[in-house]
């Protein structure tokens, strides 16, 4: 019997100058036919949403590959999966009852498989719509005991699908290279045990609170800068000299910079919380099925997410540490505890369940959510009936144990007792 092991490997790409222009080019391309399927695909409430990758294909490829000239095929489907897959899931959203909306792409993300992509363990060839380009992997000095090393550089990993992203502020293109490896299940191998760090993202109060109750960063102080950042903006805009014009770009930039290096701070903290415990992987709610929460000033607080699980994701890397995003259906609901789910278990910054009694901070109830559905998914993604290596959730004191029967339960086994004694605050730049 054997089952597969997946791990995501984040390594910098070397692409020539004179080729930058040819992948973004790609990247528009790539995301214009998934918001063209999006557009296409999406028919609530008069009529089903179409889901099947193959049903779309059928409708819309043709007319993508005419409006995309040059975009190689494979990406064409790609885009089209990922559209549909999507929808998929804002489908079952519904179903459950909760809000929803159409899936919307403007960042920089392409999905390469082994047809759009030749992988080596040293550099990669992607297809763009200016013929392939081939960029070399930016490795450290000595790849032993790193990410790269275990799995990037190791012939027992093979490369599946994977995706390229473009990190704005330094000008660089990483390859997200998802790294598969069969494992044998006789008991001479087994899978890696892994620990997760649950992370909650907030509009207000802590910027972020962790599996293991670290508050981190001050969303009310952020969102206050960015207030008086507008105010100022609109007053200057008001005003209409060429004074003001460029005073105007002046504090863009200065609250530009202020909010990234406040984001680096936390995503530090977040990373230190998890290596400190020993984690393997950081959980984060998918930002993609979150817009609900945040339809105050949604651009600004999308950004801000997104800036900081970028942030994590590149701190994490260096510590060999996995950053992945979970469904965050119900987190915010449900019982970290006993496992009820009732809205009315939630009262603004307080959770009390209706069930068991159990009350703490709702945002790290939330946190504990996130990471345990990571666990799980890492649970299942053995592939093994056996269960493979422990799976688990770092908390505040200790850690939960999801195995083989909760693959199929859903319900933690509790290694050692979680004590009930407050999260701990931590406020960045306070």
């Amino acid at each position: 019997m054997a089952w597969e092991v997946t791990r995501t490997v984040r390594v910098r790409l070397d692409v020539p100058d004179d080729r930058k222009s040819d992948l973004h080019a790609t990247n528009s391309k790539f995301q214009y036919c998934a918001n063209r399927t999006a557009d296409w695909a999406w028919r609530y409430p008069d009529e089903d949403c179409v889901t099947s990758k193959s049903e779309a294909e059928a409708g819309i490829y043709d007319e993508l590959r005419s409006e995309t000239d040059g975009l190689h095929a494979n990406l064409v489907q790609k885009a089209i999966k990922r559209a549909t897959d999507d929808i998929g899931n804002c489908v079952d959203r519904l179903a459950e009852g909760e809000n929803t909306s159409k899936p919307e792409y403007d960042t920089f993300s392409i999905v390469y498989d082994k047809r759009a992509a030749t992988y080596y363990r040293d550099k990669v060839s992607l297809a763009t719509v200016n013929g392939r380009v081939e960029c070399e992997y930016d490795l450290p000095d000595d790849p032993e005991c790193t990410p790269h090393g275990e799995y990037l550089l190791n012939d027992d990993y093979s490369f599946s699908t994977s995706t390229v992203h473009y990190d704005s502020e330094t000008d660089e293109f990483y390859l997200h290279a998802a790294m598969e490896r069969e494992i044998d299940a006789s008991g001479l191998e087994k899978a890696e045990d892994s620990r997760v760090l649950g992370v909650d993202c907030n509009v207000d109060a802590h910027i972020a609170v962790t599996s293991t109750g670290r508050f981190v960063g001050n969303a009310d102080a952020l969102n206050h800068k960015r207030r008086e950042f507008e105010k100022r903006r609109a007053s200057l805009q008001r005003t209409g000299t060429r004074s003001a014009h460029l005073t105007y770009h002046r504090i863009g930039d200065r609250f530009g910079r202020w909010s990234e290096d406040y984001l680096h701070r936390c995503s530090k903290q977040i990373v230190a919380e998890a290596d400190g415990h020993g984690c393997t992987h950081i959980a984060f709610e998918d930002l993609a099925q979150i817009r609900e929460r945040i339809s105050d000033s949604k651009k600004f607080q999308q950004w801000a997410f997104h800036a900081l699980q970028e942030q994590v994701a590149y701190k994490a890397d260096e510590h060999g540490i996995v950053v992945e995003t979970v469904d965050p259906s119900y987190t915010s609901q449900q019982c970290s505890k006993c496992g009820c789910t009732l809205e009315e278990n939630r009262d603004g910054q307080r959770f009390a369940c209706l069930d068991c009694s159990y009350s703490v901070n709702a945002d790290y109830n939330a946190a504990k959510n996130v990471a345990r559905k990571l666990a799980l998914k890492l649970q299942r993604g053995q592939k093994s009936p056996a269960g493979g290596a422990f799976c688990q959730y770092a908390l505040k004191s200790g850690v939960m144990t999801v195995n083989a029967t909760d693959v199929a339960s859903d319900t933690p086994v509790s290694t050692e007792r979680e004590s009930t004694d407050k999260p701990t605050a931590s406020a960045v730049g306070s």
